[in-house]
């Protein structure tokens, strides 16, 4: 566990610094979910909000869950290297995205297109939120919306060769997206704006690009274990 911590980090981060391309994809329903809710039943709005965001990342941990049983199937064969490789290059890539550098993620979500037209009709029912019960099933549904950064995630989290390691790093991403739709499902613009200054987005990338770079298979990996 103490050599998953600093990937669990890292999904965090991924999370966090991700968060404005969280707003376009899920801000409106966050909107949705609050407009029709009275400004003074702010307790109420709060716990729908919560239970929404429950439900998204009980989805990608197992999201997280699936992928980790097909990573853990090649973990032991040829292809684990290559696998390991390729969860490099999109830490990689994704750090490229956070710091507004390239956009090239948003390509892998042509895949997951097929499957949400089936589940949008089924979000499309629970609307419009009356409970926190229904706010965690709409959560559990909108979880599996295309996604470029989630789905880089869930390929670089099946590198783990190990499905609840996979589940947990998707567990710690989903939380790590908490503080921009909550603040922005309760209207909270401070903490939006300093998690969309340049200077934090490009910090954050930088980092994950480091992280990846240490993931490459090499000599490097010796030396850096060494020190």
């Amino acid at each position: 566990m103490p050599d998953l911590l600093p990937q669990i980090l890292c999904a965090f981060i991924l999370g966090l610094l991700g968060g404005g391309h969280c707003l376009g994809m899920c801000g409106g329903l966050m909107g949705a979910l609050t407009l029709a809710i009275p400004n003074e039943q702010r307790s109420r709005r709060f716990r729908l909000l919560l239970g929404y965001n429950l439900g998204r990342v009980f989805s990608y941990a197992c999201a997280g869950l699936l992928i980790g049983l097909a990573g853990w199937a090649v973990a032991n064969s040829p292809g684990a290297m290559m696998l390991r490789v390729v969860a490099a290059f999109l830490m990689i890539g994704m750090g490229l995205y956070l710091a507004g550098w390239w956009n090239g993620l948003t390509h892998i979500e042509r895949p997951g297109r097929w499957l949400w037209r089936h589940l949008q009709p089924v979000a499309s029912r629970l609307l419009p939120v009356s409970s926190v019960p229904r706010a965690m099933m709409l959560g559990g549904v909108w979880g599996w919306l295309p996604c470029g950064l989630v789905y880089s995630t869930l390929l670089w989290s099946a590198n783990q060769g190990n499905a609840l390691h996979s589940a947990l790093l998707m567990m710690a991403f989903g939380i790590g997206t908490w503080p921009v739709l909550l603040a922005t499902g309760l209207a909270a613009e401070r903490v939006t704006a300093v998690l969309r200054q340049r200077r934090v987005r490009v910090a954050a990338g930088v980092l994950v690009m480091l992280f990846g770079l240490w993931t490459l298979p090499g000599p490097h990996q010796h030396w850096l274990m060494g020190h």
